[in-house]
């Protein structure tokens, strides 16, 4: 029963994420999603790429963070962009700027849904 519940909540993870970044790109100039597939598709792998890389990247630049006041984490989150831009075809973005913004972004939409892309839940 569990297992049905997490499965159930990353399937609904996946969906919300997948219009927020059909949002998203309809907002921003510099992101380019090819189709509403591809935008399901990054919303999986911006889940996989949290579930992994990202807390080691956390723990990495733990320092940087501390120093920044935690500032450095929406940087942490343009480069996981960048790097499903980097995995899906389909998904273009035109640099690290963009990458920031469509972050931020991202995060703003999913939190007016009350949905998270990250790991926890």
């Amino acid at each position: 029963m569990e297992q049905k519940r997490k499965v159930k909540s990353i399937v609904s993870k996946i969906l919300v994420g997948g219009i927020s970044v059909l949002l998203a790109d309809y907002l921003l100039t510099g992101i380019k999603v090819d189709s509403w597939l591809t935008s399901f598709l990054l919303a999986a792998v911006i889940i996989l790429i949290n579930l992994t890389l990202k807390p080691l990247m956390v723990i990495l630049t733990f320092p940087i963070t501390l120093i920044s006041f935690g500032l450095f984490l929406l940087v942490i989150n343009a480069l996981v962009i960048l790097l499903a831009a980097e995995l899906l075809s389909g998904f273009t973005v035109d640099g690290f700027g963009w990458a920031f913004v469509f972050s931020i972004v991202l995060s703003l939409i999913n939190g007016i849904f009350g949905n998270s892309l990250d790991s926890d839940s």
